[in-house]
């Protein structure tokens, strides 16, 4: 077979792919189906399909979400999941006030650290920052 209808025939079989019915494009098509199965594909560790009852279908990557990610789906899903993992979102919140502070903190120190570092170069910065705390009371 020359290589431009190697080319051909499999560009044909991926469009094919592509068009295979029940396969779902989007997350929000997920809604209301009923997994039957999970299974892992070879070709690239950690994927999968996910295969629903109705026989419609999606492919999925590793999931292995980034912390920004995870946080953002805990919030997210929090009334559909709050119910079921009570104590976990205790602790979730707790860690969350306990990191804020340690940020506020962090940049409360940053803030001091650099004018303790900058108060010899620039003399009026004394004078300016009595006059802000002033200003503020």
């Amino acid at each position: 077979m020359p290589a431009d209808e190697k080319w051909k025939a499999n560009m044909e079989k991926v469009a094919y792919m592509k068009a295979f019915p029940g396969l779902l494009r989007s997350w929000d098509q997920l809604i209301g189906k009923t997994v039957e199965a999970v299974l892992p594909l070879k070709s690239k560790t950690g994927s999968a399909a996910v295969i629903c009852t109705d026989g419609s279908f999606v492919v999925v990557p590793l999931l292995s979400p980034e912390p920004y990610e995870l946080g953002e789906a805990l919030q997210a899903g929090r009334a559909y999941l709050e119910p079921k993992h009570p104590e976990a979102y205790a602790g979730y919140d707790h860690l969350l006030k306990k990191d804020q502070e340690a940020q506020r903190t962090a940049r409360m120190e940053n803030i001091l650290g650099a004018i303790q570092n900058n108060v010899e170069q620039i003399p009026e910065l004394k004078d300016r920052l009595a006059q802000l705390v002033k200003e503020w009371k």
